[in-house]
């Protein structure tokens, strides 16, 4: 990670610290811990004082640590980690310490034992940086998406009358290894009606010569994610498929359309709901997206109770969908990118064609 975008990271987390009135923030969720330092090891934290970034870790990261991070002093923990966080933190002896919110009530309470003075939660500090995206950080998701549409690509090619979905599945995430990423969630592959269920777990359902797959699925490439959703008719779909799919295609080209710096964050849900009502089919519980980066699942969250507008620099999902039980289930979900005059389409070049031939 370059050191001039860590110590613009920092200096960025540092403002929020100060508008917080914390002196010292202990953090402890794994995707803030490599914004802050470039990271991407496992079971670490960062303490944050006004001059000084930690990261304490122990002698299984040390290496690795030394030669990922940038603009941080690295503490290899003999004890645990609230001990060294707490070692640091006494050295500094600040007025106002924070942990973040997202830390384990067993951890919080083991830092509080181990510090002896107040100790309080902070939400939202750095996520609030990790919003808006910078430049290197939009290349990266870009990237994930190539890869994510290219493994996707090499899958289909695979598909044929009597493939499972955990089949179908393995195949993807075999190409997405092979590309050099990983998984970003477990890919979600569903034939026939069980796609009406937004979260199937894929099993041993064979496909048929005349049916239907859902494939929701999304890679990690430098630490990116990205989260893409595709359907397709094998053979011949029936006219209600039909048109259940171009009610969903035209329900995410009309949210997309929204998507702009300073709209309203429930005005681009509002607008996917309404062109499915229109066509008098079941709206979606889901939020209609959600934003995208080091996790599958940051913000912005898009839906109906959402506050607040969209920002420049944001990565978000528009994944609408209709779900009818023991019929279908269809989702079309893209990653875009917020810009002043619009948004961008990151994902443009993933396989969407609506029906595919099969052997």
């Amino acid at each position: 990670m370059d050191g001039k975008i860590i110590k613009k990271r920092i200096s960025a987390v540092r403002a929020r610290l100060k508008k917080e009135r914390i002196d010292c923030l202990i953090v402890t969720k794994p995707a803030n811990v490599t914004y802050t330092t470039g990271f991407s090891g496992d079971d670490s934290w960062v303490v944050i004082t006004n001059r000084v970034v930690y990261l304490l870790t122990d002698s299984r990261y040390t290496e690795q640590a030394g030669d990922e991070c940038r603009g941080c002093k690295i503490i290899e923990r003999k004890g645990t980690m609230s001990q060294a966080a707490a070692k640091v933190i006494k050295q500094f002896n600040p007025k106002i310490a924070a942990a973040e919110n997202s830390t384990t009530l067993a951890a919080f309470e083991a830092l509080k034992k181990n510090i002896k003075r107040g100790l309080k939660t902070a939400a939202n500090i750095i996520e609030s940086v990790r919003r808006c995206k910078d430049e290197g950080e939009i290349a990266a998701i870009t990237k994930t998406g190539k890869i994510a549409a290219k493994a996707l690509a090499s899958a289909m090619k695979d598909v044929k009358a009597g493939i499972t979905e955990n089949e179908l599945a393995g195949e993807i995430d075999f190409e997405i290894r092979k590309l050099g990423a990983a998984n970003s969630f477990d890919t979600i592959v569903a034939f026939g009606p069980n796609a009406s269920r937004p979260h199937h777990r894929p099993g041993n359902s064979g496909l048929k010569k005349n049916d239907t797959i859902l494939i929701d699925f999304g890679a990690r490439y430098n630490g990116y994610c990205c989260d893409l959703t595709r359907c397709f008719a094998i053979g011949r779909p029936n006219s209600f498929y039909k048109e259940v799919y171009e009610t969903v295609r035209q329900a995410q080209a009309a949210a997309i359309k929204t998507v702009k710096a300073g709209v309203e964050i429930k005005k681009v849900d509002a607008a996917a709901r309404d062109v499915i009502k229109k066509h008098n089919l079941p709206v979606y519980g889901h939020g209609t997206g959600h934003g995208l980066g080091l996790e599958v699942h940051e913000e912005p969250g898009l839906s109906e109770n959402s506050k607040g507008k969209l920002q420049a620099g944001e990565v978000i999902t528009v994944e609408p969908g209709v779900y009818i039980p023991g019929k279908l289930g269809i989702r079309i979900e893209d990653d875009i990118l917020v810009t002043t005059t619009g948004c961008k389409i990151l994902t443009r070049n993933c396989p969407n064609q609506f029906t595919v031939a099969v052997p």
